[in-house]
């Protein structure tokens, strides 16, 4: 299994959960990059929920426009906890 680092590929969840949520639809099930850990928090939607929850790392994850809204040269950075991310494994 590929840890989660900067530079490894990663796929963000697909889920649609309901009530408050910190994953953004427009990159629900987009393929991105790990640029940085922006940081250790609690995952927001626990937290919205009235649940502690546990610190996790927050990742800066860089998506290509095109990607996310069909068009574009450029690039996004969103923020995501890591329980929102699944690494995509490079074939040997």
């Amino acid at each position: 299994m590929t840890e989660l680092a900067p530079g490894v590929r990663v796929r963000a969840r697909t889920a649609d959960p309901d009530g408050h949520t910190r994953l953004p639809r427009y990159v629900r099930g987009a393929v991105g990059v790990l640029v940085e850990e922006a940081g250790r928090h609690p995952l927001a939607d626990d937290r919205a929920r009235g649940r502690a929850g546990t610190p996790q790392p927050v990742w800066h994850v860089r998506f290509a426009a095109a990607d996310l809204f069909g068009s574009g040269d450029h690039t996004v950075t969103v923020e995501l906890w890591s329980d929102y991310l699944t690494p995509i494994e490079e074939p040997a």
